[in-house]
């Protein structure tokens, strides 16, 4: 079942017309939010991001937009699938309404929510083997539209066919400044003795809901510091630990970059201390 401004269809209904601009144009964004047993996690955190988005890219926020009213119409959706017991994945999307080329017709907004079952109720650090490599063929561009998370993704999907055409778990992407900004499914973080870096959202990445969970749990973590700032090609293979950051996987360590390979104890610890976070809440 999906939810399409607040009703339920069957998933093989045809909703979406060949005039919707999140096709036609890609004006759309889209949250990617974990729920367990009936729990969203990290709920406020995107909330306000979408809020955040929506003014953005000046879409029109419907006055029943309350953090209240989209959790139900999440649970409402989660619960028509029978997922209440277990853990989904949730995907709502938003929209501006039909009409216009260029310059819309109107700002208001239609949303849906579609879900799927995931296996894993907290987060497990995957100790397989996880190689990644530069994508250079595309940069991401600086500023605030790269943080947001739009339906405009060819960077991730060229990316992605790059590293399944390599033998590569994931890529990471540069922006046009030659910095490493994030990997092509979640944040990146580098830890060189006690130091952790991860890049600020004014280089070009995605603005993270676990990127958030992760960058407070390390200001609390004795003996590290937390430096939001630019990370060079070269630091890479310097580095002691690389790992990735987002809320369906939560931590996932990279275990080598060419000739590097990483350790994989900040990742370790910080999953834990993540775990912990999420049953405690």
């Amino acid at each position: 079942m999906v939810n399409f401004n607040g009703t339920l269809h069957d998933a093989s209904s045809n909703l979406l017309s060949l005039q919707n601009r999140g096709y036609a144009y890609g004006d759309a964004l889209f949250e990617t939010i974990k729920v367990v047993h009936g729990k969203i996690l990290f709920w406020e955190d995107h909330y306000f991001r979408l809020m955040a988005s929506m003014r953005i890219l000046r879409m029109e926020i419907p006055m029943n937009f309350t953090m209240e009213f989209i959790e139900s119409e999440i649970l409402k959706t989660v619960e028509a699938n029978h997922f209440m017991k277990a853990t989904a994945r949730v995907r709502m999307n938003v929209h501006r309404v039909e009409g216009g080329k260029y310059t819309p017709s109107s700002n208001d907004i239609d949303y849906n929510i579609i879900t799927e079952k995931l296996t894993s109720d907290f987060y497990i650090l995957n100790s397989e083997p996880y190689t990644v490599e530069l994508f250079k063929d595309f940069y991401v561009a600086p500023g605030l539209l790269s943080t947001l998370k739009s339906n405009n993704r060819n960077i991730n999907i060229l990316g992605s066919i790059f590293a399944k055409e390599n033998n590569f778990e994931n890529c990471l992407l540069l922006n046009t400044d030659k910095t490493v900004v994030e990997a092509l499914n979640g944040n990146l973080f580098l830890v060189k003795g006690r130091v952790i870096k991860t890049p600020p959202l004014s280089e070009g990445c995605l603005k993270g809901i676990m990127r958030k969970q992760v960058m407070e749990l390390v200001e609390k973590l004795e003996g590290y510091v937390l430096e939001e700032t630019s990370i060079s090609p070269f630091e890479l293979q310097k580095a002691d630990e690389l790992f990735i950051t987002n809320c369906i996987v939560g931590i996932q360590p990279i275990t080598k970059y060419r000739k590097k390979e990483y350790t994989v104890e900040v990742s370790k610890l910080l999953t834990e201390k993540l775990n912990t976070k999420i049953r405690l809440a």
